[in-house]
This record gives structure tokens, C-alpha cells and sequence, in this order.
């Protein structure tokens, strides 16, 4: 059984640097904490800027490993100027940006949202980590963090006071900034421990709270506490420093005394979306939106906007168990029904179906409409597909290269990527090319064209695209895109990848993802042993 860590909590600092870290440092020679979390502000709004500078020249000791972020005040430009370039602050203090996840040396995962919302912003996710406001892509992005032992905030979650017995009058509640998207993170993430802090002289911790789930599996209890620390030096005398010991990654069997049930409402969503009369079914299904059918109804419904898009981390139903990683522009995540079974690669060094999806933030139909909004998504998306190949290859002791494509077309939904990994003999010698021809010309479609269309932006119409690429150690890497036109002339056929790649893998009977859907413990299941595997080349990791 891994052994409790120790860790202290100190509330908003406000400047008050020097008289805090000393006060840690005397309870840290008596206690031996693992590390310091700072809630809110660990500067003020009127800083001495002397305290800066004997911070940054290292005359102010930390004690032992800290950690912050950015509250409801801007940082000062001297800390934002040592976090642009990339440098240490001071020793043991460490910055963990706006929005972030990490896990520390004692394997303890901590989730970080600072600032406070700002829904002014539009546009996805922030693009600078050191401004006190954050966008509700930053909330709604986290959530691909699946779990967390803690989850850091500068916002209270809207709510968390309903069902509780703990004193927390009106003029507190008014006080404090809360929003419905840390909520919904909390939700979504389930932390052991969710800290923030009071903008005003009072502590506030909350009964435990426990999530009843439609899905209910075992008996381990999943259960957060709520504590919003006071300032330091308050003048009312409340709490402002809270020490407490947690094992990493446990959970509990019995439910705390007084505990509660969740005041988010945690079953809202929980059973899984139907398929609406346009097809529209939920989770990461595979080009869901327009799948052809003789029985579709003559007025199609319209199309889901981001709140209802299955593709969108807005979308409070988005099945984050799926999600492998997320970056500023793009995230991968687990095919719904994926055409190879968890075990089909294993003699080739892969316990999960490498079965994925590339999926940009930005909710719009194709590359074309995305660039003029995010013009870095295909260069992030492209980044994540090499690396994605590079583990497939190293896996596989380069047994297996990859077969990845795009239907990029005016009417699609929320554009993405999707691919699979293929025996590398077969991209080497020409038969995966040969076999995507042939089923064009059985399909009566365009023949495809050897050319490389970089982001596709310049391309006039709709087309599909695939990358054909293998990596042999011997003789080098493989690479080749093959480009389909799309027009009205011709009935396309969504399922043509999938339909040619299955016939490659004797995998016919998967080709329909209804099919073969898994449960929710399965897909979390593949998407945990992928996201061990991929660890090594996820860059947004660091």
C-alpha cells in the first residue's frame, strides 16, 4: 500500500510573502510536508517590489516544494517575465500556470484552473497563463483530465453549499466569485480535495460530498472535500493554513461521517444520449453526422450547436473517460466502437486497439473555417498524428505503420482525423494504396490522386484525404497522401476507410461501429493503457 503524503494549504498571501514562507518553513521542520499549495493571490495588488526582487535573487528561502497560481490579481511583470522565458521563479517555488495538470514526485495529480471566468472571452482556451481570467474552453478542457487527487481553483464551484449544514450566510455567498463551469469540473473530475480561497476574512469547508452514478460499478466511494482557505494574517483570526495526508489515487471504502450526496446534481446526463432522428448519437462515434440512410426524414433537424456536439468540450455530456490528451488546439481521444478489438495488435506489442481520433477545439466543419480562427490547429493537430505514429512504430517494434484520414467537406459537423494502425508490410509494398483504388472505382467515386494538399486550406472543394506512412529502421520512413475530390455528382461513402481497412485486418464483421460498441469500462480501459503508452511522446504533457 503506498504511504500517506503531507501537505500544507496557506490561504491568499496577498504579498505577504516573507512572514508566510517563514511560518512555513518553522511548520515544516516539525511536520516534514511533502509540499505547499498557495490559494489565491500569492501577490498583492500594491506589491512591494523589493519582496520581488529579494524572491527572484533567492534571499527569501522556501522551505520545501510550492506551488500557485494565478488568483484574481495579474502577476507582476517582473514573475511573468522569469515564467515567459521559461526559468525557475526561486528554488522550490513553481508556477503552475492558468491551466494545468501535473503530478508530483509522490505521485499526487493536481489540477489547476486560476483566475476567475471571463465570458467575454471567446475563442477557445488562453493563449497566456499569467492574466487573472480564464475562458470557459479553459473549464470545459480540463475536464480530459478524467481524475484528480486535487483541484485548485481561484473560483468556488456555484452551488456547493446546497445540502450542506455548514454555516455560510448570504453576505459570504455574495462574496465569493463562483461559476457553474467549476462545477461541472468538479463533476467531471471528482477530486479528493477541491481548494480555493475566501476573498473576505472566513474559512469555509464543507460536509464531504459523494457522486451517485447511474453506472455504479463497485464499491469504492469517490468523495471531495470542499475547503476555502482564509486569507493569511486575517484579522478575524480564520483559518489560513489547513495540513491534511492523502495516499495517492485511493479511494475509500466507506463514505465519511455527514457526508452528503453532491449538490451538482451528479446524475444529470448520466444515461447515455439516443440517437436523435438525424443520426446524431452520442460520444466519439465515427463521422455520426451524416451516415447515409434510406429512412432519413425529409427535414433533417439542425445540426448541434458546441452544447451538443459530441466532438466539443463544452458539451457536459462529453464522454471525458475517452479522452487521451489535450493540447492548446487539439486533443486526441479513444474511437467509439473501434474497428480493431483491444487485443487484435497484441502479438505486435499494443494492448489497446490504436484505434484514435484527432479532433481540433474549434467547432467548425473543416480545416478551411478553422484557420481563419485557429490558424495553429493543423500544425498541432499534424504534431500530435507524427506522434502518434512515432509510439505506434516503437510499440510495435515497427512492425505496424499507420493509415490516417481526413473527410474534409463544407457540410460536416466538427472536423477531425481519425487513425488506425496497419501492418507496416502492407503500406511498404503497395497494397494498402492499391486496395483504397480499387474500392473507389468498385464505389463508382473519383479515382485518388498521389499529391500533398499540406493544411488543405487551397483546396477549392471537399475532398478525403489519406496519410499512408511506415517507418523501417533499415530503410527509412514511408510516407504518402493519397486525395479523393468530393462533389454532388456522386453519392460518397462515409464508412470507404473503414470498409477498406477492415477487409486488410479480416476484421468485415466490425465495420459498422453500432456493432461493436463497448462499455464504459472497456473504452476506459483502452484509453488508460493507450495513455500509458503514449506518455513518452505526449508533448502536452509538459
Amino acid at each position: 500500500m503506498a504511504s500517506k503524503v503531507k501537505s500544507i494549504v496557506l490561504g491568499s498571501l496577498e504579498g505577504k510573502v516573507e512572514s508566510a514562507f517563514q511560518k512555513l518553513a518553522t511548520l515544516h521542520s516539525k511536520n516534514h510536508f511533502a509540499f505547499a499549495i498557495v490559494t489565491g493571490n500569492l501577490f498583492g495588488i500594491d506589491q512591494d517590489e523589493s519582496v520581488i526582487t529579494r524572491l527572484l535573487e533567492g534571499k527569501i528561502a522556501i522551505p520545501l516544494t510550492t506551488y500557485f497560481t494565478v488568483g484574481t490579481v495579474a502577476l507582476p511583470p517582473q514573475i511573468v517575465a522569469r515564467i515567459e522565458k521559461d526559468e525557475e521563479i526561486c528554488e522550490n517555488l513553481h508556477f503552475l500556470g492558468k491551466r494545468s495538470i501535473i503530478t508530483t514526485s509522490d505521485g499526487i495529480r493536481i489540477v489547476t484552473l486560476g483566475g476567475i471566468l471571463d465570458r467575454e472571452i471567446l475563442g477557445g482556451t488562453s493563449k497566456e497563463q499569467h492574466l487573472p481570467f480564464h475562458t470557459v474552453g479553459d473549464a470545459t478542457a480540463l475536464r480530459g483530465a478524467n481524475k484528480t487527487d486535487i483541484l485548485l481553483t481561484s473560483t468556488w464551484s456555484s452551488n456547493v453549499w446546497n445540502n450542506s449544514k455548514v454555516p455560510l450566510d448570504l453576505a459570504k455567498k455574495e462574496a465569493v466569485t463562483d461559476s457553474p463551469e467549476v462545477a461541472q469540473l468538479c463533476t467531471a473530475l471528482k477530486p479528493r480535495y477541491h481548494l480555493t480561497f475566501s476573498p473576505s476574512d472566513f474559512f469555509w469547508e464543507r460536509e464531504p460530498f459523494f457522486y451517485p452514478t447511474a453506472e455504479e460499478s463497485s464499491d469504492a466511494k469517490q468523495v471531495t472535500r470542499f475547503i476555502s482557505m482564509a486569507p493569511y494574517g486575517n484579522a478575524a483570526k480564520q483559518k489560513a493554513i489547513y495540513a491534511f495526508s492523502l495516499e495517492a489515487g485511493a479511494t475509500l471504502d466507506a463514505l465519511p461521517p455527514g457526508s452528503t450526496v453532491s449538490p451538482f446534481n451528479p446524475l444529470r446526463g448520466a444515461k447515455r444520449a439516443a440517437a436523435g432522428a438525424d443520426g446524431y448519437t452520442g460520444r466519439f462515434a465515427q463521422d455520426h453526422h451524416d451516415g447515409p440512410s434510406r429512412r432519413r426524414r425529409r427535414h433533417r433537424s439542425p445540426p448541434p450547436d458546441p452544447s451538443r456536439c459530441f466532438f466539443c468540450l463544452s458539451n457536459e455530456n462529453l464522454a471525458t473517460h475517452m479522452i487521451c490528451s489535450i493540447g492548446d488546439e487539439a486533443y486526441i481521444t479513444t474511437a467509439k466502437g473501434p474497428l480493431p478489438p483491444a487485443d487484435h495488435f497484441s502479438d505486435r506489442g499494443l494492448n489497446f486497439p490504436g484505434h484514435q481520433i484527432i479532433i481540433p477545439l474549434a467547432h467548425e466543419p473543416n480545416m478551411r473555417a478553422i484557420y481563419a480562427k485557429n490558424p495553429g490547429a493543423f500544425a498541432e493537430m499534424t504534431r500530435l498524428r507524427d506522434a502518434l505514429q512515432a509510439m505506434i512504430a516503437t510499440q510495435s517494434n515497427y512492425s505496424l505503420g499507420v493509415v490516417a484520414w481526413e473527410i474534409s467537406r463544407a457540410n460536416n459537423i466538427h472536423h477531425h482525423w481519425q487513425l488506425m494502425p496497419v501492418p507496416s508490410k502492407l503500406i511498404r509494398e503497395g497494397l494498402i494504396e492499391l486496395g483504397f483504388k480499387a474500392q473507389a472505382e468498385d464505389s463508382k467515386h473519383p479515382p485518388f490522386e498521389e499529391k500533398d494538399i499540406g493544411d488543405g486550406v487551397g483546396e477549392s472543394g471537399d475532398f478525403l484525404r489519406l496519410w499512408l506512412w511506415s517507418d523501417d529502421r533499415d530503410t527509412g520512413i514511408v510516407g504518402k497522401q493519397l486525395v479523393m475530390p468530393i462533389d454532388d455528382t456522386f453519392r460518397f461513402d462515409l464508412q470507404l476507410p473503414r470498409k477498406v481497412l477492415a477487409k486488410f485486418l479480416n476484421l468485415e464483421n466490425r465495420i459498422r461501429w453500432q456493432d461493436v460498441e463497448q462499455t464504459v469500462a472497456e473504452e476506459t480501459q483502452d484509453a488508460d493503457h493507450f495513455k500509458a503508452a503514449f506518455k513518452k511522446w505526449d508533448f502536452t504533457l509538459g
